[in-house]
């Protein structure tokens, strides 16, 4: 093993090979890896990055899973209430991983000023509401806060505000339409306590969140009564294993339905980017192998006498094939080094200071969103140097097919 690793050693630092015809080539083959694992690190922090970005923020407007009437119409003005005495309220006793039960009820409205009118949704929820998702995309004034007594406070979108021009502390005037057509709408005169933007805009331009006991007194619910239950969990990939283990807990006259389900083409879309990333994957290391393959088979053809002057002297060609996989496993290692350096790097860059955009028209965020995981860098960087010292073994085979004599004569 100490002979091989001299040779090796020899190999790389010795003049004559940095000098050699391989030398540009063995490198160019070092910075193929490199642009591969660049590549492919932001594809999968992006990527996955992006999804988990969605998911957030349509779980932020829905919660992962809703608990409501099986006679749920969508119409949002004719639900049929809930009690809130149930045996998984305020949480789940019997099962894991659920982190929060919260109830919420929604009512069509009209915002109506001097000037212009917006169609909302007015979604109330109540003092066991977690406000984490707003937190974080608040951008004017603050939370409102809901106890025992009802609260005027709300908190409108960022796009509704623009539209109608609005700001925090103003008062709005939201019209609700009764059941009945002829009588007059009902009318609520709100406080916009704070302004939000989640960056998505198909909710931003419906969801004003307010004191859900507004919508208690305007469908004449009892206190106790919502119209459906919002649950948190802990993992979303546990998201469809929870769903079923709630739909068995809960009584027969009510319904669990995930966001995957009530959101099936938003979904659909970002399970697309798990088919790119494989892709972008397989196309980058089939580059950097082939490039790595190709530096391999000229170092053997230039080192074509020293291999036939080795088996003279008695080495075995498994032997003579490890001191070149040797060197071109430095020269991976290596490549990934500068590879992860760099594009951890870029990734780190985005991820704090945001420099590149997106429209959140198209991509439901402003700027490219990163995930950074510690064990999908590894798994990546060792799925790269198995892949490829295993197509480096195709062409170390040829060292197997070099006669001694006619090698010694090679020029």
């Amino acid at each position: 093993m100490n002979y091989e690793l001299f040779i090796a050693k020899r190999l790389i630092t010795s003049k004559k090979y940095k000098s050699s015809i391989s030398a540009p080539i063995m490198k160019i083959g070092m910075i193929a890896i490199a642009l591969g694992i660049i590549v492919m690190l932001i594809s999968i922090a992006t990527g996955i990055g992006l999804q988990e970005k969605i998911r957030e923020k349509v779980s932020g407007f829905n919660g992962h899973i809703q608990v409501i009437n099986y006679d749920f119409n969508n119409s949002m003005g004719s639900v049929k209430p809930i009690s809130t005495k149930q045996s998984f309220y305020p949480s789940f006793k019997t099962l894991k991983g659920i982190h929060k039960v919260q109830v919420y009820a929604q009512k069509t409205g009209i915002i109506k000023t001097k000037t212009d009118f917006e169609g909302i949704v007015l979604k109330g929820v109540g003092s066991d509401y977690d406000w984490r998702f707003f937190k974080e995309y608040l951008v004017e004034g603050k939370l409102p806060s809901y106890g025992e007594k009802r609260s005027d406070k709300i908190i409108i979108s960022q796009i509704i505000a623009n539209r109608l021009q609005l700001s925090v502390s103003d008062s709005i005037a939201i019209w609700f339409v009764r059941k009945d057509p002829n009588k007059l709408p009902q009318v609520r005169k709100l406080i916009i306590e704070g302004i939000y933007n989640s960056g998505f805009p198909e909710f931003d331009e419906s969801f004003v969140i307010g004191d859900i006991k507004h919508i208690q007194r305007l469908n004449k619910w009892k206190k106790n009564e919502v119209g459906g239950f919002e649950i948190l969990l802990e993992d979303f990939d546990d998201l469809e294993e929870k769903t079923q283990q709630i739909r068995d807990e809960i009584p027969a006259i009510l319904n669990a339905i995930s966001i995957k389900s009530k959101f099936p083409v938003i979904f659909e879309w970002i399970s697309l980017f798990d088919s790119n990333i494989i892709v972008i994957i397989i196309i980058m290391i089939l580059v950097a192998g082939f490039n790595m393959i190709t530096a391999l088979l000229v170092l053997i053809l230039e080192r074509t006498q020293m291999i036939g002057v080795l088996k003279a002297l008695g080495d075995t060609n498994w032997h003579i094939r490890k001191i070149f996989l040797y060197q071109a496993t430095y020269l991976i290692v290596k490549g990934l080094f500068w590879g992860n350096l760099i594009g951890i790097s870029l990734l780190l860059i985005q991820k704090y200071f945001g420099i590149i955009s997106l429209d959140p028209e198209n991509y439901h965020v402003d700027q490219a969103p990163v995930y950074l995981n510690i064990v999908h860098i590894l798994l990546l960087n060792l799925g790269v140097i198995v892949l490829s010292y295993t197509m480096l073994l195709i062409p170390s085979y040829f060292i197997t097919k070099i006669s001694p004599v006619r090698a010694i004569r090679f020029e």
